[in-house]
């Protein structure tokens, strides 16, 4: 059975010294994230085993990681990926603060403002009640389940329950749906927190490739059909992270066979209004069947304004009604008022969260034709990034340079549940044009750093550990 290190690897393959080469990528996959703090990693018997290669190739690795400060290794109880005394050196500021490209959130609409002061008058009433409902405040839900039915799919305000945002929403879903010990399908790449929660829950992943282009629809149906899984988490339109959206064929299709072997999907819609030009509108994924719905606010309003929902069967709210109250008793009324206040402008939302979007867009494609003009800009109709193909298996080592320029930027394979996807980066097209443009800069800086051959800050101080 593949251990997590070994899946994490992935295409892991050594350009020079084997043992070096393994060292270096499993102190990569530990300083992004893939590889946590105190982790316990394989003996070096079973990885051994697992990559084909000697022992003493990976006793070689787990000593120069222990030397470099980024394992220890306690007889009796194996080895434990760890930070260097000195910690993760923060990234390096250029001409002022670091910029964060972690993040893909818009800033917040024009209207948000103008939206709380409105909100007020309606909290008043509220004061005197006990301030928190499981289900949410029943005007925001009549206007969540309108929305929907403007999009094609007849909801009742009974089938919305009103959360803290969408990751507080995939919370309650796993916890009332969820099987611990049972598979999930996951697309790859998909969004990395969601990747997390299904892991927190216990459930193993199953991942289904996803590319610019579309799904693999035969891997997809063909994995729910042969696995089961008691889940399928999907991002069906302007797929986070890259810009796709399912055809409704293949949701009619998909819907079809996760019915007939009792898989659940959970659809996050938090990019599914984000067009800038797709040209075509597909109704929501559970007009073709049984689905659980996720959608925010965040993504069209403001980050800042935690107000998400799900969307299901009356029997599926009910369930996940009875597991709320070991989570929450409910969301903050307030911007319960707030967002019933922005959905009565809601065209008004979108058309500016579009505006945001396509200069964002035109300020990446910039930024790429002038600062890294062998990568080419993928075509993005809609939602919040683009996924760059960088041409080969750089993505980690670019990020590990651009930190030290001050550019966080999320390496390919963190969006993915295997270790793969070290040849994509994902660029937010959320930002103002001048950060945007500022961020591009440092990235081709970087990028020249990284084919000229020169080593990270980070590498260097494994190196100068080592020695």
């Amino acid at each position: 059975m593949a251990s997590r290190l070994g899946t994490q690897l992935g295409e892991w393959q050594a350009t020079g010294g084997v043992a070096q080469a393994l060292a270096d990528r499993i102190r990569m996959l530990l300083l992004d994230g893939r590889i946590t703090v105190g982790e316990r990693l394989p003996s070096e018997r079973a990885l051994a085993a697992e990559l084909g290669r000697s022992r003493a190739t990976v006793a070689r690795a787990y000593e120069l990681l222990e030397a470099a400060g980024y394992a220890e290794r306690v007889h009796g109880s194996g080895t434990r990926a760890a930070l260097p005394a000195q910690r993760l050196p923060r990234a390096a500021a250029v001409d002022g603060d670091v910029i964060d490209l972690t993040i893909a959130s818009v800033g917040s609409a024009p209207g948000m403002h103008a939206a709380t002061v409105r909100a007020l008058d309606r909290l008043a009433p509220l004061l005197g009640t006990p301030g928190y409902s499981l289900q949410g405040l029943p005007e925001l839900r009549e206007r969540i389940a309108a929305r929907y039915r403007e999009r094609g799919l007849p909801t009742d305000p009974e089938q919305i329950i009103v959360t803290s945002g969408a990751m507080h929403a995939l919370a309650i879903v796993l916890a009332a749906l969820g099987e611990r010990g049972r598979p999930a399908v996951v697309e790859q790449p998909t969004f990395a927190h969601a990747m997390e929660a299904l892991r927190r829950t216990g459930h193993r992943l199953l991942p289904t490739p996803v590319t610019p282009e579309g799904w693999d629809s035969a891997h997809l149906v063909d994995t729910i059909r042969q696995q089961r899984p008691a889940l399928a988490y999907l991002v069906a339109d302007f797929h986070n992270p890259t810009g796709a959206t399912m055809p409704e064929l293949e949701r009619a299709r998909v819907a079809a066979v996760a019915r007939s072997v009792g898989t659940v999907l959970v659809v996050d819609e938090t990019c599914a209004e984000l067009d800038i030009d797709r040209g075509w509108t597909p109704r929501p994924f559970a007009a073709h069947g049984p689905a659980v719905l996720i959608g925010s606010m965040s993504k069209i309003a403001w980050g800042g304004l935690r107000i998400g929902w799900i969307r299901a069967s009356r029997e599926h709210v009910d369930r996940m009604l009875s597991v709320r109250p070991s989570l929450d008793l409910g969301t903050a009324v307030l911007e319960q008022c707030i967002a019933i206040e922005l959905h009565d402008d809601m065209e008004g939302l979108l058309s500016h969260a579009r505006r945001r979007l396509r200069i964002g867009r035109a300020a990446v494609a910039d930024g790429l034709a002038t600062h890294l003009p062998e990568v080419a800009m993928p075509a993005v109709p809609g939602g919040l990034a683009a996924w760059v193909d960088l041409g080969g298996p750089w993505s980690t080592s670019l990020s590990l340079a651009a930190r030290d320029r001050g550019l966080l930027l999320p390496p390919g394979p963190r969006f993915s549940a295997s270790g793969v996807l070290d040849r994509y980066a994902r660029i937010p097209m959320t930002w103002e044009p001048e950060l945007t443009a500022a961020a591009m800069a440092r990235l081709g800086a970087a990028w020249r750093a990284l084919r000229a051959g020169e080593r990270s800050r980070h590498e260097r101080l494994h190196d100068a550990a080592v020695v």
